[in-house]
């Protein structure tokens, strides 16, 4: 029989329409002065019972089941909407429930099929823990488990992984500062301030600068680690058979689900400061869509842990071992020096045209933006020092970034495309670049091996291709045996229920005949 959704869906759902376009009576009423107030208030009465009727019929007409093979909803008010969602399709139930959501004991189902960017169904609103009960009767159902029996051996399979620590948390903020914000304040502060202070010579900003700059960081770290207390209070991660379970959330609580057969790659980031405190965050690339917010396709398994826990949490998801990372050659850092004086002097060239242009007198000269190439040798030999790529059993390992160094882990059998890039520029030294692609990554995020030696990119494309070949291989010669085994006990199954010809009859009274 066909589910409904919570009653108490009617006035929440009544109270975000009205939020929507509430700000309309409110300009009404301050544009048009009170004599039309009463006029107002009778156009927001009209538009409440307006809205209150469409939500109770669409709350009415909103019904779902789980049927013995699909997921079915019903849905539609003026227009009847039917859909029926194989539950091997399905990839992520997720739950999700704001402040207010909680108050009311409501939460929001959002179900995510194989392939979908978006979500293909979501039910607004269930009572909690009957979306707790329909996202685990989903899980099993995908799964193909029974019902009989299944909550104990859910219980018996849930496996804790990680719950995040109140030091933890706060660290999250700490490290999740971003540091190129504060340079850039603090190269802007000495250029702008001094104009400034000519403006208001009541204040000496450029003295005051060093303060506001101290300032400015207290503020921005102070509201990074709000952002972190609130994202990730309370992050629990455990395993559940095939599947990855999560909670985290204070405003808006999460919980969900990664099965561990749709990801795509397993991404470990470490921004600088992180490095220096021996800290990694792990994040699991699928194919679709974030229902947590995060970057397409990317979900946070580990959002701040010791570095060997998070390696260790990233080797559960995928069995990598510890790798060890070829460089590019030398050259390439020579390439990345003399693109970063290039941009240099851009800089200098284009500030230098724009001061002269406007007529504006600069306290500082432009020309003094040249120091920036004294930093061009190290900047270049720190982006070549975190380059590497390794090439494992059953995975390809790809490292990059100084400042936030992700080190992807992609299986073989999820590779997409392997293709080798070389640019004018990399021809002119030899170098070529090898991008290898999957579902859920894309453009910049494409795990690589950047400019390496010309013929070594040959050999590790050939190389990769080849892996590719035998992992998909493999693969489908387990889907074969797997097949063969049920359909060996199947036809096993028939034949026990089937008399035996040669011995299940009696033929004592037959005869030949005559």
């Amino acid at each position: 029989m066909p589910s409904k959704l919570d009653p108490l869906s009617v006035p929440y759902r009544v109270g975000v329409s009205l939020s929507r376009f509430g700000w309309l009576l409110v300009v009404g009423t301050v544009s048009a002065g009170t004599q039309r107030l009463p006029l107002l208030v009778g156009l927001f009465g009209v538009v409440l019972l307006a809205t209150l009727a469409y939500q109770v019929a669409y709350v009415r007409r909103f019904s779902y089941e789980l049927t013995a093979d699909t997921f079915d909803v019903y849905s539609g008010v003026f227009s009847r909407r039917s859909r029926e969602i194989p539950y091997h399709r399905i990839q992520n139930v997720d739950v999700t429930r704001n402040v207010v959501q909680r108050a009311l004991g409501i939460a929001e189902l959002a179900i995510e099929t194989a392939g979908g960017g978006e979500t293909e169904a979501t039910l607004q609103y269930l009572d909690a823990d009957t979306a707790d009960e329909l996202r685990a009767a989903l899980s099993r159902r995908k799964r193909g488990e029974t019902e009989d029996g299944a909550t104990e051996q859910t219980a018996r399979e849930r496996e804790a992984l990680f719950s995040i620590t109140t030091r933890e948390l706060l660290l999250l903020g700490v490290v999740g500062l971003d540091l190129r914000l504060l340079s850039f304040v603090a190269v802007t502060l000495p250029v702008v301030l001094p104009s400034v202070s000519e403006a208001t010579p009541l204040f000496d900003l450029f003295r005051v600068a060093p303060f506001l700059l101290a300032g400015l960081a207290v503020l921005a770290l102070a509201a990074s680690m709000v952002q972190a207390v609130v994202s990730y209070y309370g992050f629990e991660l455990h395993r559940e058979g095939d599947e990855l379970g999560y909670r985290r959330g204070l405003a808006k609580e999460y919980s969900g689900t990664i099965p561990l057969d749709k990801v795509q790659s397993v991404v470990l980031t470490e921004n600088m400061l992180a490095r220096r405190l021996g800290y990694a965050s792990v994040a699991i690339e699928t194919a679709g869509y974030s229902p947590s917010g995060d970057s397409a396709g990317s979900q946070s398994a580990v959002p701040l842990a010791e570095r060997d826990h998070a390696y260790a949490l990233a080797q559960e998801v995928e069995a990598f071992g510890d790798p060890t990372f070829d460089r590019p050659p030398k050259r390439a850092r020579t390439r990345y020096a003399v693109r970063y004086a290039l941009a240099v002097l851009v800089v200098t060239g284009v500030a230098t045209a724009a001061v002269r242009l406007v007529e504006f007198t600069s306290p500082v000269p432009t020309a003094t933006l040249l120091a920036g190439l004294v930093l061009v040798p190290v900047a270049a030999h720190l982006r070549w020092a975190n380059l590497g790529y390794a090439v494992e059993e059953d995975h390809f390992v790809a490292r990059a970034g100084f400042w936030s160094r992700r080190t992807q882990v992609v299986p073989f059998y999820r590779t997409q495309t392997i293709a080798e890039q070389a640019t004018i520029f990399q021809r002119r030294r030899d170098l070529a670049s090898v991008v290898v692609d999957t579902a859920g990554t894309h453009g910049w995020s494409a795990p690589s091996a950047p400019d390496i030696d010309a013929r070594r990119a040959s050999d590790l494309r050939e190389t990769l291709e080849a892996r590719l070949q035998a992992a998909l291989r493999a693969r489908r010669d387990t889907v074969e045996s797997a097949v063969q085994r049920i359909d060996s006990d199947t036809s096993g199954e028939v034949d026990s229920d089937t008399p035996d010809d040669r011995g299940g009859h009696d033929h004592g009274d037959e005869r030949p005949p005559e």
